[in-house]
């Protein structure tokens, strides 16, 4: 997973790169199947051929090396890479014993939350229902299918979800995950539209072939699911067991949208990112949306001073 060896790439690359410009050297990188992907700053330009050089010899079966040259953006929540190393970003990444395919430019996948997904799975029981929003490639989903439960995953990137799809096949979940490709704010708002027109929901403008459901406009488009697994989205008559909500950042009110879709007693694995002293506070807003905090955790840091975290949250 994480580049954790005990020489980091900054100390392997000392007498290489001029010593001012050393503390700009990532201490670590990620790997993603036997693609290595790292961002390299604009100062260490002449450098990258030697740090390229550098990656792959610390691990033998490395077919390409990626850089990493902006944030995540839009609401595919993918960034922008440059190859490297290697002709192609596309690669089978196994995890907790799972296999998933993905192209690393067009998808969103962090290997370092391995640890974490397990941790998740472990307390999925058989027999639930569990909602995944925001699903990705599957990190979630396969584990949680694979403990006996029945998923409904969502997912708005288009090649997320065909990767969905191909990783259900691949561990052979086929009956245990409905794969619904749509924003999932809207797909849970409306799960009716969604059964009668056995399509993905997506916010739209255009009027062509759109139809207006209480004030919000929007457009059949081409689900990655089958149409019978899109027809076969519905909530469970007593309410989801669990949801396991990976939440990108700045979408906080989307707790509310699933809590409601959660029966009595139920979980919410919820996933925000916030500074350390803002957690007091976010303790007192769940428990006044009527759920126990039974635990949290800080699973990674994203900028100065902010982290993500996770908290195990019970339906009362």
């Amino acid at each position: 997973m994480s580049f954790r060896n005990r020489v980091t790439l900054r100390d392997a690359m000392k007498g290489i790169v001029e010593e001012p410009l050393l503390h700009l050297v990532p201490k670590r990188f990620d790997y993603v199947g036997d693609i290595a992907v790292i961002s390299i700053p604009s100062e260490l330009e002449a450098y990258r051929e030697a740090i390229v050089s550098k990656i792959l010899s610390m691990r033998g079966n490395t077919r390409a090396v990626l850089n990493k040259i902006s944030k995540l953006e839009g609401e595919r929540r993918v960034a922008h890479f440059e190859i490297l190393s290697g002709e192609a970003a596309e690669t089978l990444h196994r995890e907790n014993g799972y296999i998933y395919r993905m192209d690393v430019r067009k998808v969103f996948f962090n290997p370092r939350l391995y640890w974490e997904r397990a941790r998740i799975a472990s307390k999925v029981l058989p027999g639930e229902y569990v909602l995944i929003p925001f699903a990705g490639v599957g990190p979630f989903v396969l584990p949680s299918a694979g403990k006996g439960s029945m998923v409904y995953a969502i997912e708005i990137n288009p090649d997320a979800c065909a990767c969905l799809r191909e990783n259900v096949r691949l561990n052979r979940l086929e009956g245990q995950v409905t794969v619904i490709q749509g924003d999932a704010e809207y797909v849970l708002r409306y799960p009716g539209y969604l059964n009668r027109h056995q399509g993905s929901l997506k916010p739209d403008n255009e009027i062509g072939n759109a139809v207006e459901t209480e004030g919000i406009i929007f457009s059949c488009v081409p689900a990655c699911s089958e149409p019978e697994e899109a027809a076969d989205f519905q909530v469970p008559k007593n309410g989801f067991d669990r949801a396991i909500v990976p939440t990108p950042y700045g979408m906080d009110h989307f707790l509310g949208e699933v809590s409601g879709l959660i029966k009595k007693g139920g979980y919410i694995h919820f996933y925000t990112f916030k500074t350390e002293n803002q957690i007091p506070e976010l303790i007192e807003e769940y428990e006044k949306m009527g759920l126990e905090v039974e635990f949290y955790r800080r699973t990674g840091n994203v900028a100065p001073g902010v982290s993500r975290w996770v908290f195990d949250l019970i339906k009362k």
